[in-house]
Parts: C-alpha cells; sequence; structure tokens
C-alpha cells in the first residue's frame, strides 16, 4: 500500500532525522489499513534558513472522509501552489525547520495554532516584548496573535510541528486584527 520514497532528502535542509508521513483508511471489508505513506516533502525559504512540509491539510469542519474526499481535496490544494499559512474554512498540519541562529519574522494568522516544539529549543518572541522560552515538548497556543519564532542555538536546527486553525476574525479594542505575514515569510495570503 502507499508510495514509500525513503532515501531521498525530499528538499529537508536540516540534520533533523526525515519524518514519515503515514494516512490510514479502509479496506473492502472495513478493516484499517495504511493507505498511503511517505517521508516529508520540504519547501525551503528565507535564503535555506527555514524549512516547511504540509504533512496534512483539511478544507472543513467536520471533514468528509467518506470515498477519501478529504485526501483528494488535500492533494488538490497543495498541487494548486495557492495554500497560505491557513487554510480558510479548514486545518494545516505543518512541520518547520528553524536554522542555528534562524528568527522568523514578526507575524500574525487568522487562525487557532497549536505548536509543539520536537527538536531544540525556540524563543517564542510576542509583539508586546514579551519572550518565552520553549524547549522540547513544549507547547504554544498562538490565538491569533502577533508572534515569531527564534532559534537562539548558534549550532543546532530546531523543529516546531503546527496545527493552523481557521478562526473567525478577531476584534481587539474595536480593531478587526487580520493576517499579517510580515516582510519575510515568501507565502501567498491565506484569504481567510
Amino acid at each position: 500500500m502507499g508510495d514509500a520514497s525513503s532515501s531521498q532528502d525530499n528538499g529537508k535542509l536540516s540534520n533533523l532525522r526525515q519524518p514519515h508521513r503515514f494516512i490510514t483508511g479502509y479496506n473492502d471489508s472495513g478493516e484499517a489499513i495504511v493507505h498511503k505513506h511517505n517521508d516529508f516533502i520540504w519547501q525551503p525559504y528565507d535564503e535555506d534558513k527555514l524549512a516547511f512540509s504540509v504533512a496534512y491539510t483539511t478544507n472543513e469542519f467536520p471533514p468528509d472522509l467518506n470515498q477519501d474526499v478529504d485526501v483528494v481535496n488535500h492533494e488538490d490544494l497543495l498541487s494548486s501552489g495557492k495554500l497560505g499559512l491557513v487554510n480558510p474554512r479548514g486545518t494545516v498540519l505543518r512541520c518547520v525547520d528553524f536554522a542555528p541562529g534562524y528568527a522568523c519574522g514578526m507575524h500574525r494568522t487568522q487562525s487557532l495554532d497549536y505548536g509543539i516544539l520536537i527538536e531544540g529549543e525556540v524563543d517564542m518572541v510576542l509583539d508586546s516584548g514579551e519572550i518565552h522560552k520553549m524547549k522540547r515538548g513544549d507547547v504554544a497556543v498562538q490565538r491569533a496573535t502577533q508572534h515569531q519564532w527564534v532559534n537562539m542555538s548558534t549550532t543546532q536546527w530546531a523543529r516546531m510541528m503546527f496545527v493552523l486553525q481557521d478562526c473567525k476574525p478577531l476584534v481587539v479594542g474595536g480593531k478587526t486584527l487580520g493576517e499579517d505575514l510580515g516582510t519575510n515569510s515568501g507565502l501567498p495570503p491565506s484569504g481567510n
């Protein structure tokens, strides 16, 4: 079952382990099987100091899993090249590798995000000036706030896994706060 690719780096920049994705499904008897599996495919950004891999997306809530509609929608979205950080009305599961010493630009998504630090240490910097050091296993619940990620190590790559979920527009102090991709994302707008 599936399309096992394993010997290629698939665009991976870091020296961290190459993750492998398993998508489950059902056989004709209704038993669980691995429908598809493959190594993560990476997209480099910001002069190879940042790499994204989108493991999965959904485009509605709750998602429709019948006849593999969700799988087809995910593959169509990735092949379109139109995915921003957030998928309107859906979710994005994205793995991000940060080079030693790298700081992404300050940015905000219109989404509720769960960010789990898997490898290394990363500072979460908020526009208020707060800085919080995250260590392996720590979780950030980003609620459409202006923030950036900084890998303070001068020698080690860091890796985070994010689940981004579209959210209703956020209004704070009478002002609607929408997506702000900052200066160095290289990504198209999310359109939500």
